[in-house]
């Protein structure tokens, strides 16, 4: 077995770190902060007839079995299919799953995350607000109610890594894949239609489960 260069050891301990947060870093909570007076409330009206339900009330339980394991080995060579499970605080509202792995010098890193909020459609017109104040994405169309793509190349002790972020809306649930690569013996990032594919591939799989 070869051993690990140098540039991959110093990248993956601060990634490993920032993944293990993940899912807290990139999704805010909603929860209801306003206090409840005790005792009765007679003018407290009822709620409307016409308020729309949240579709989900909550996301995938296992987030790590989402994608098909043919998926993972494709995009995540010598990944453990089992994945590692995103920290969070509430996993009634926010999950997640990451893989990762070098295969021959050759790096790829997979994540996807889940927040689901309360409130029916809130997640989409959060996301139109978004894409009109210019996010530096593109958009997928036929994707959740909206979706886009943002990429970008790093490159780091002459380094350069690939990278996609795909952040679908439905209704009251958002997913979020981030899906990088490069090639620690060449040096080059990873190729940009391999990872573009590969980041919405992951995402169409990761927000069907959400009605699984």
């Amino acid at each position: 077995m070869r051993s690990l260069p140098l540039t991959l050891i110093a990248r993956l301990l601060p990634v490993a770190v920032l993944a293990a947060a993940g899912v807290a870093m990139t999704t805010s909570d909603d929860s209801d902060t306003s206090a409840t007076p005790s005792g009765p409330s007679p003018q407290t009206s009822a709620p409307a007839s016409n308020a729309a339900a949240p579709r989900y009330t909550k996301p995938p339980g296992e987030a790590c079995a989402v994608l098909p394991e043919s998926m993972i080995k494709d995009l995540v060579p010598g990944a453990k299919p089992a994945g590692n499970e995103l920290k969070s605080s509430d996993l009634n509202r926010r999950t997640g799953c990451s893989w990762h792995a070098l295969d021959d010098f050759e790096y790829r890193w997979l994540d996807i995350a889940y927040n689901v909020k309360s409130v029916a459609g809130k997640q989409g017109e959060q996301g139109k607000q978004g894409k009109q104040q210019g996010d530096g994405g593109s958009a997928v169309p036929g994707l959740g109610d909206d979706a886009s793509v943002a990429e970008k190349t790093t490159k780091d002790d002459d380094q350069g890594i690939r990278e996609a972020v795909v952040t679908v809306h439905q209704d009251n649930a958002t997913v979020t894949v981030t899906y990088n690569g490069g090639d620690f013996e060449s040096h080059k990032a990873a190729d940009s239609d391999e990872i573009r594919k590969g980041a919405i591939g992951a995402a169409k799989k990761a927000l069907a489960a959400l009605d699984d």
